[in-house]
């Protein structure tokens, strides 16, 4: 058995290079989507079952003719030394009936094997943590790693973002990319629809409900808050599993850091003070870049917005300190 060298420093970070660990459902779909991207020249795929890691590469490979040239394939540890970002999907996936924090103890454990071949290997690249529940293994991470803050993020809700954005831009028959809206805090059963800040290229969407001819707009905007938070588990419930949007969160948080965007997404990131909230990470806006986090963007809020805000940061302090964290 051939001996694994540890390499113990990164001389330099490949901006062209992408590593994914983990090969289930969001793993393959997240290598499916940045293929057709165009972002990387080259991708490894990292798995605990090294033939579905070699059977994903090979899938995935034979798409390369229809996009532009990539290396995929399957590798270990010291393949990931160089890659600007570090894809985390690993994890046991949650099942019908089981929320994102019943994942909790399964998963951290996962990560303690995970994020410290990471660090011995003193990666330098950015890490996205996806595996759920988002926000407390992106804290997790944190507290393994050491590494700076600014490159350990979460995909935090930029996902629930997008359902939220795709709903609205339904029900107001407007192009979705149209509407402005996020949803912050947990990625989860507390996530807060900030919809008082919300608009449609700029027109609030109090007013746009009304220019649109809907009598009771707030009743309709709480009914698709409800249903974007159990968007998870109707697709869930049907196919037992997610993939594919956010495989595509994914790669649009991978365009903004390697072509260094400054794009604004609701990624999980530390809070320092942020709405009163200090020592959990959940998710707000926040400008995202070739370093990873540049800065935080918090936005307005209403008062009921602030104080279930508030909520869900206690809901997931409470998961922090029964898992000792």
């Amino acid at each position: 058995m051939k001996e694994q060298t540890i390499h113990t420093e990164s001389p330099y970070v490949n901006l062209r290079k992408v590593a994914i660990i983990g090969c289930g459902f969001v793993g393959a779909a997240t290598g499916f989507s940045l293929l057709q991207s165009g972002l990387f020249s080259e991708m490894v795929l990292i798995d605990a079952d090294k033939d579905k890691a070699e059977g994903e590469a090979l899938d995935i490979s034979h798409g390369e003719p229809f996009t532009k040239p990539m290396e995929i394939y399957a590798g270990d540890y010291d393949d990931i030394v160089d890659a600007a970002i570090i894809i985390i999907t690993a994890g046991a996936n949650q099942k019908p009936g089981e929320t994102r924090l019943d994942l909790v103890k399964k998963n951290i454990q996962i990560f303690k094997s995970i994020i410290p071949e990471i660090t011995k290997r003193n990666c330098k690249g950015i890490l996205l943590i996806v595996s759920n529940p988002v926000d407390i293994l992106t804290y997790t991470t944190l507290k393994l790693s050491g590494f700076a803050e600014n490159r350990i993020i979460g995909s935090g809700t930029v996902l629930d973002t997008a359902r939220l954005k795709e709903k609205l831009g339904s029900y107001l028959s407007v192009d979705s990319r149209s509407v402005h809206a996020y949803i912050i805090g947990e990625h989860g059963d507390s996530e807060i629809a900030a919809l008082s800040s919300a608009n449609v290229s700029g027109i609030s969407l109090h007013d746009f409900c009304e220019m649109r001819g809907f009598q009771n707009p707030e009743e309709t905007t709480k009914e698709i808050e409800e249903m974007v938070k159990n968007s998870a588990y109707e697709i869930i419930d049907k196919k037992q599993a997610t993939y594919y949007g956010i495989a595509m969160s994914i790669r649009r948080i991978c365009e903004a850091i390697v072509r260094d965007e400054k794009s604004i997404l609701p990624i999980s990131s530390m809070m320092h003070g942020e709405y009163g909230i200090h020592d959990v990470v959940l998710s707000i806006p926040a400008v995202i870049g070739k370093n990873g986090l540049e800065t935080k963007v918090p936005i307005s809020l209403n008062n009921e917005e602030m104080s279930n805000l508030h909520k869900s940061a206690k809901a997931l302090q409470k998961v922090i300190m029964e898992n000792d964290i």
